[in-house]
This record gives structure tokens, C-alpha cells and sequence, in this order.
């Protein structure tokens, strides 16, 4: 049996290429599910931007059922509740296509995901025989109730109450939820609220048609305006008892592991939503002439093109690898409970991974678009042009799944307590680390042999980021979380660390297992490698300069950081031209 790779122990171990799952892995029904994803977006999106961003009556549900007729809504969800029961990996495939949709990559992640999912996840058989085939063929449409005026990061500080009625069969609901997407046309509602005087939160299924429910006027918002998001109140809405998810004081635990699944599911959606970006710019650059030729033969555009290909490439081939690390894991425990109490023992198993895919691909697809707006010009500005909106609508990325300055504490946060409990020897690493700081000489960039190079090199980000935390962790003990600017710069490098791993090992996989041409990969990894060397010196650096107060220690962390930040040079002109150049050739994104 294959061994299971835990969450965040791609900090203390190394991994094969054979190890990993790839895009260029992708067998003919995933690829058929994908193209019908496309077809759809084509038919029904592409053509009524605007009506969805006006959203106009009943048009954005309308899509939703078409969708369902489709089977777009219940990829993942289990055969017998009327789904196909494909694998994890599968339906971040779809959700990476239908990432590209606009504000309908809202609507429709919403409900495929936290609309549905809870229910599937956490909700006994009666009440997912009820509600769980209505939502994958698209009868109901699912929104998930969490957020409050004074709740949001703090999602356990809701004021939401619930009290038992005095004949016990309901529970009374009294509150308001606000930022709720697909409020203008739910039909089910999960809605985390505190029973009676508990310290935590309960979960439970509320149907739009009970009583004393009211809404507000749709929100005018930044981006993604066809998105329907609205406040909603509950005014002694008598809720089923039968209607409680799970169990009393389960719901803060329900929320979090769903966080972890969407966490996850927008690093795939901003994929899709990237491509097309890249896509647009490219277009418009073999298009838009200045000075007597097309701006994409001037070297400057020629760079944005390529950083853009590059960052999404590295998003791509991390998030895939997660993805099949939650698969492994279902196979793996499949035996000794259901699937899809293994599927949240995997988002719990993966929440590092989670959050620094959420967090590097929201930040690579804010990159995207803005230098997408800036290869188009003025242009760029005018609601004409399409890459505006996608301008917009990827500012929510980063506030979207629990900020990104909380999933960066969460990576963290997470990490420290594996690492204490001895998950693995993530601490025992970094005390030897520094203890042999005074051994280091000079720099440590000369591995012979391409792969054996770039490995070394990645290795010695870990080194630098386990450094770090056993130095922050001596220093601050149980307080280290109060120091959160710390915390950030060595979460920055743990990210820059998973994502560069990751590339790494897709190019290496492509190269030595799928006998493909890898030479312009090969430049992506180059250039991102290099780049994370400079991006982690910085980064380490700061977090040592803002603690270590003993000169003589300060002298060693900064060897240290010296000699593990070392990365082999590299032309970058050369290898960013050459990429872009394939980009321009092809007038699209075709990595």
C-alpha cells in the first residue's frame, strides 16, 4: 500500500516525481467532463456576461438548472444521491474550468461546495435522501449562512441564537447573516447559530420557505455583481428539530473543515479564472500595435506574459498535488469509515495545504489580472474589454475562504502544533539546523545534475523556513501567535516552499515519466526557483532582524540565511522571452 503523506510533512521529507499527480495525468473522462464544462460556459455564460452582472430575474437560477441537467452540480457527490461519485481530483477540474465563469464561478462554487457539501459531509441519511439529489440536479439551489456583522474572522463569536421550543419538536432561530451568497434565490440554507447559552456553534438545515425569514436588497459590490448577496434574518424562525447537522456544538467543527474544502476548491477555481486572463493578454498584445509593430514583440510585455505563465503554471502544479493527496487519503481509510467521513479526515489531514492554496493562488491570480489590465492600456480601464471585469471580480480571492492574512496564521498555526506533538520531526530538524550554524562556509549552490541541483536548493528553503520556527518558538514559547508579523514572514516561505517543490517535482514527472518536452518548463522553474531564493532571503531576514537582539546570534541566523538562500544564476530575460514567445506563437495560455 502506498504511504500516505501527512498535511505540512513536505516539510521534513522528500518526495518522488512518481509521487505526485500532474495535469498532463488527466485520463479521457476527466477530460470529457472538463470540455463539457467548457461547452457549457461557451453556450450559456460567455454569451450573458452582462445579463448575469445586471442579474437579471431568474437568470442566474435559470443557469444553475442548466447546469444540473447537465450533472455539473453533483461531480463529487455520491451516485445514489443522484451524482456521478467522481474522485476529489476530478471535481477540482471542473471547478478550475468553471473558475473562469465570472461571477457564475461564484454562484456555481457556492453551491456545489459550501451550499452543498455540509449536508453531504456532516448530515445523517435522512437528511441527506432529502436534501442531497434536489441540490445535485439543481431543483434547490444551496447558500451556507455563517458570517455575521460582528462574526467574521471570528466566525464563533456569532450572535445567532437558537432556543428549543416549549413542545421540543423546533428550534427557534433569531438573528442575521450577512455577505450570504446565492441569498436572492437559495432554497437551503446551512445556518450556524448558538443553542441557548453554548460557547459554540450548532449547524442546521433551514429551508427557505419557513417562517420568519426576510431578506435585504442585493448588495452593490466591487466585483462579482451577478453574484447574489444579500442579508438575511431570522425572526423566531421555527427550524425542524430533525433539521440539526450533525449534533449540538458541532457546527464551529463543520465550519471549519468546509473552510479547508473551499480553501482548497479556490485554488482551483483561480486557475481557470488565470488562463483566461493570460488568454486576453496575449490576444490583445498580438493585436494592439505601438511605435509600428505589435507590443508583443517589445521585452517588457514580453515579461508580464511570461510571470503571468509562470505563476499560474506553479498554482496549477500544487494544487493538483494536494488534490490527489485528499483522494489517497479516501482510499487509504475507505475501509474503516464512510467516504465521506474520510473526505473531511483528509481537508482536516490537508488544512496547510489548504491554506497556502488559497492564499498563493488568490495573490498569483490578483498578479494576472493586473498586469493583464496593464498590457491592455487605457483599454485595460474601459468596461469594453473583458479583462476589466476579471480585475474585479478577483479582488474577493483574497477576503473569500477566511482572509489571506488568517490562512497565512492558520499555515503556521497548523505546522507549530505538528510539529509539537511530533507528527513529525519538523523540530528536531530545526534544532540541529541551528546548532550547526557555525559549521556553515560560504554558499550552497553547486549541485551537479538539473534536478539534483533545483532539489538542494528547495531543500534549503526548508531549512531556512525550520530555522526560523525553532528560533521563533525558543524565543516567544506559547506566545509566538501574538507575534504575527513573524509568523507571516515565515509562512511566506513555507508557501514559496510547497509551490516550487511542487513545480519541481511536475516538470521532473513530465520529463522522466511522460517523456515529454520539458524545455520551456524547465524555464518556469528557473525563474520561479531563482526568484524564491531572493523573496525568502528577504523574507528571513526581516523575521530575524525584528527578534534576534544578541549579536553574535544574529551573525549566525544571517549565515544561515546566507548559505540556504543560495540558488544557482540564472539569464532570466532569456528564459522569461522564450516562454512568452511560446504564449504569443500560440495567441494562449498552452502550458
Amino acid at each position: 500500500m502506498k504511504k500516505i503523506v501527512k498535511g505540512g510533512e513536505f516539510m521534513v521529507q522528500d518526495l518522488e516525481p512518481k509521487d505526485i499527480f500532474i495535469p498532463e495525468e488527466f485520463d479521457e473522462e476527466q477530460k470529457m467532463i472538463a470540455e463539457t464544462c467548457r461547452d457549457f460556459l461557451d453556450t450559456e455564460v460567455f454569451p450573458n456576461l452582462d445579463k448575469i452582472d445586471r442579474q437579471e430575474e431568474g437568470f442566474v437560477r435559470g443557469l444553475l438548472d442548466k447546469a444540473g441537467e447537465l450533472g455539473l452540480l453533483g461531480i463529487s457527490t455520491p451516485e445514489e444521491y443522484e451524482g456521478f461519485g467522481q474522485s476529489f481530483v476530478t471535481s477540482m477540474l471542473a471547478s478550475e474550468v468553471m473558475g473562469s465563469a465570472y461571477s457564475f464561478a461564484v454562484t456555481y462554487s457556492c453551491h456545489t461546495g459550501i451550499g452543498s457539501m455540509p449536508i453531504l459531509y456532516f448530515g445523517n441519511e435522512e437528511q441527506k435522501q432529502k436534501y442531497i439529489p434536489k441540490l445535485s440536479t439543481g431543483e434547490w439551489a444551496g447558500a451556507y449562512c455563517l458570517t455575521e456583522p460582528g462574526a467574521g474572522s471570528d466566525a464563533n463569536s456569532g450572535k445567532t441564537k437558537a432556543t428549543l421550543s416549549e413542545d421540543g419538536k423546533h428550534y427557534i432561530l433569531n438573528g442575521q447573516k450577512m455577505w450570504i451568497t446565492n441569498t436572492g434565490f437559495g432554497d437551503i440554507f446551512t445556518v450556524f447559530a448558538k443553542i441557548d447559552n453554548d460557547r459554540v456553534l450548532s449547524a442546521f438545515i433551514v429551508e427557505r420557505d419557513f417562517p420568519g425569514i426576510t431578506f435585504n436588497p442585493e448588495e452593490k459590490k466591487l466585483g462579482i455583481k451577478g453574484s447574489s448577496t444579500r442579508q438575511i434574518f431570522f425572526e423566531n424562525t421555527p427550524v425542524p428539530v430533525e433539521n440539526l447537522l450533525w449534533g449540538r456544538g458541532k457546527g464551529f467543527r463543520i465550519a471549519l473543515d468546509i473552510l479547508h474544502m473551499g480553501r482548497i476548491k479556490l485554488g482551483g477555481n483561480v486557475i481557470g479564472a488565470a488562463k483566461m486572463a493570460i488568454d486576453q493578454s496575449v490576444n490583445y498584445s498580438n493585436e494592439r500595435k505601438q511605435f509600428g509593430k505589435e507590443i508583443s514583440n517589445f521585452g517588457a510585455i514580453k515579461y508580464k506574459l511570461a510571470e503571468q505563465a509562470i505563476r499560474t503554471f506553479a498554482n496549477e502544479s500544487a494544487v493538483y498535488r494536494a488534490s490527489k493527496n485528499v483522494d489517497e487519503f479516501v482510499e487509504a481509510h475507505i475501509e474503516e469509515m464512510s467516504k465521506e467521513e474520510a473526505i473531511v479526515k483528509a481537508f482536516e489531514e490537508y488544512a496547510i495545504e489548504a491554506a497556502i492554496l488559497k492564499v498563493y493562488g488568490s495573490e498569483a491570480l490578483d498578479y494576472v489580472v493586473d498586469e493583464g489590465v496593464q498590457i491592455h492600456g487605457g483599454m485595460g480601464y474601459s468596461a469594453e474589454m473583458p479583462i476589466e471585469r476579471g480585475y474585479r471580480d478577483s479582488r474577493i480571492n483574497r477576503i473569500f475562504e477566511g482572509t489571506n492574512e488568517i490562512n497565512r496564521l492558520v499555515t503556521i498555526d497548523t505546522l507549530n502544533k505538528r510539529g509539537a506533538k511530533k507528527d513529525y520531526d519538523l523540530y528536531a530538524q530545526g534544532e540541529a539546523i541551528v546548532a550547526g550554524l557555525s559549521e556553515l562556509d560560504g554558499c550552497n549552490c553547486c549541485v551537479e545534475g538539473y534536478y539534483e541541483n533545483k532539489k538542494a536548493t528547495i531543500n534549503n528553503f526548508k531549512s531556512i523556513a525550520k530555522m526560523l520556527l525553532q528560533a521563533v518558538s525558543t524565543t516567544f514559547g506559547r506566545k509566538m501567535m501574538d507575534e504575527q508579523e513573524i509568523l507571516n514572514n515565515i509562512a511566506n516561505i513555507v508557501m514559496r516552499v510547497y509551490v516550487a517543490e511542487s513545480t519541481m517535482l511536475r516538470v521532473q514527472k513530465k520529463e522522466k515519466v511522460l517523456a515529454q518536452d520539458v524545455a520551456l518548463n524547465k524555464d518556469m522553474l528557473d525563474v520561479l526557483v531563482y526568484d524564491s531564493a531572493e523573496y525568502i532571503r528577504k523574507e528571513a531576514k526581516d523575521c530575524i532582524n525584528s527578534f534576534v537582539e544578541d549579536e553574535e546570534q544574529h551573525k549566525l541566523f544571517m549565515k544561515g540565511i546566507k548559505h540556504y538562500s543560495c540558488a544557482k544564476g540564472v539569464n532570466v530575460k532569456d528564459a522569461r522571452r522564450s516562454i512568452a514567445e511560446k504564449l504569443i506563437e500560440e495567441n494562449k495560455y498552452c502550458f
